[in-house]
């Protein structure tokens, strides 16, 4: 049978098919009208622009800012692998297929993306914008607190665990299941998913652990400490958890540009002792004339890092300033050594807090303000970076006008997650950087949507952003009934 026949044997139907499909393969491939070059830059939302994103990320949707009549973005690479995407209100939305298969054929490489606009029947090109694809993967999960921005109370809040390289989030509990209370300083160790804590704080108070598959539910409150556990570090052998204990303060200023204030007025640190289920307290760490809070262990367990102030009075809060110390520790005995300090910026007349050590052991970021320890709510906190190796300390250019405080670092050490408030000044937001194997943090990139516009009308906001490697198996179902349960009071253990 001749070709023309079997063309003349096609149903209509199947012919208008056939035509459609070939002209959707066309329209993929579709030439760009003519355009004039324009020597600016394009404004894009989230700012997606200039950025090194890891090779295994969601797409990076995005809204073009710039007015016009119809947008087109180009996606290309030195590989050869190309795709257009038009828009008639800017909103750019990349395709899950095409998205996997740009970064696949980018990694260690770079992609560009070409913007066109059209007014008045007349297309203008702006500025090639050049991404860098790291060779380096993310933790496929973070794990955050959605609340409101508030200051005295709250409302509905959970922990959430999200999906990054696609866009599923699911919540591991919610306080509509516990009677509204707050729930907070969820953490893990070593960066998994199969170990977690977090605390309850209010009706149905305790710390719940989730260990080896098993859930339990502890009073870390003695009758010999300031309070229950608060800003918590897990051991990285899994059988320690360090806690600072707070008499934590809230304030109001009334003076434009400060809202509120936080500080403690008494905090230790202690020791869980996870196996004999005991607060284990040490006058080492526990200086009357000093406030001790937010431990960190060092990675090979055998440092406790903390930030250490002189106690003031309460109207002298805006002189507290925080330097970094550290301890040795004995895991087979829980014991420690004498404290030393690693780093003194209170006579610079700065305090520092947040401290994370690389998974390495070779890097510590902090956050750096005037005075006090809780940055969330002071727009002049910056993170820096000390080299512990060779004591040398940089201000990483990934830093805004506004605050930048909670950050941690991913299970390799190549990619950081921080907390900022760049974009309204009001509400805290997940911000990634590469560090590279040089020490150079890149030019960090929001936590992508779906939906490119989603931060504009979303209300809350992500506090405490952690990455694990591996799916937490847990759900406000399985939870619920643990949390309404006593817990079972820990030991006191004086060392």
């Amino acid at each position: 049978m001749t070709r023309n026949k079997i063309i003349k044997g096609l149903s209509p139907i199947i012919c208008m098919l056939v035509f459609l499909m070939l002209l959707t393969l066309v329209s993929c491939k579709q030439k760009i009208p003519s355009f004039t070059e324009k020597d600016q830059a394009v404004t894009l939302y989230p700012d997606y622009s200039f950025i090194s994103v890891p090779p295994n990320i969601a797409p990076l949707n995005f809204r073009i800012v710039d007015k016009a009549d119809f947008y087109i973005a180009r996606f290309y690479n030195p590989d050869g692998t190309e795709f257009n995407i038009r828009s008639k209100n800017g909103e750019i939305k990349i395709p899950e297929k095409k998205w996997r298969e740009l970064l696949r054929t980018s990694i260690s490489d770079e992609y560009n993306i070409d913007i066109f606009t059209r007014k008045s029947k007349e297309f203008t090109k702006y500025r090639t914008i050049t991404n860098y694809v790291a060779p380096d993967s993310i933790d496929k999960y973070l794990v955050y607190r959605l609340i409101e921005p508030g200051f005295e109370t709250w409302n509905k809040m959970g922990i959430y665990q999200r999906n990054l390289e696609d866009f599923s989030e699911i919540p591991i509990m919610l306080n509509s299941l516990s009677d509204d209370n707050c729930m907070n300083c969820h953490t893990f160790i070593r960066n998994s998913g199969k170990d977690m804590m977090f605390h309850l704080r209010g009706e149905h108070a305790g710390t719940i652990l989730f260990k080896g598959g098993v859930l339990s539910k502890i009073n870390t409150k003695t009758n010999s400490t300031i309070s229950a556990g608060v800003y918590p570090s897990w051991h990285p052998s899994g059988d320690f958890i360090a806690f600072s204990v707070n008499n934590i303060v809230q304030s109001f200023h009334a003076i434009p540009g400060k809202k509120i204030e936080v500080y403690d007025t008494l905090s230790n640190i202690v020791v869980y002792d996870i196996k004999k289920n005991a607060i284990v307290t040490s006058r080492l760490l526990s200086d009357p004339d000093r406030l001790e809070t937010f431990p960190v262990w060092a990675p090979d367990g055998r440092y406790l890092y903390f930030c250490s102030a002189v106690k003031k009075p309460m109207a002298n809060y805006n002189q507290i300033r925080y330097d970094l110390m550290r301890i040795a520790f004995d895991p087979a005995t829980c014991s420690f050594g004498e404290p030393d300090t690693v780093l003194k910026v209170s006579d610079k007349g700065r305090s520092l807090s947040f401290p994370r050590i690389s998974p390495d052991n070779k890097y510590l970021l902090y956050c750096m303000a005037d005075y006090g320890n809780f940055t969330i709510w002071h727009p002049e906190s910056d993170i820096y970076l000390l080299d512990l190796v060779s004591g040398k300390i940089s201000h990483p250019d990934i830093n805004s006008i506004r605050t930048e405080s909670f950050h941690e670092w991913s299970s390799t050490g190549r990619w950081i997650v921080f907390s900022s408030r760049r974009d309204d000044g009001l509400y805290t937001r997940p911000y990634f950087a590469y560090f590279d194997t040089s020490g150079y943090v890149h030019k960090p990139f929001l936590l992508p949507q779906k939906n490119p516009e989603f931060y504009l009308n979303f209300m809350k906001s992500y506090n405490i952003p952690e990455f694990v490697t591996s799916r937490i198996e847990l759900n406000p179902r399985k939870l619920e009934r643990l949390i309404k349960t006593a817990p079972v009071n820990a030991e006191l253990i004086n060392n």
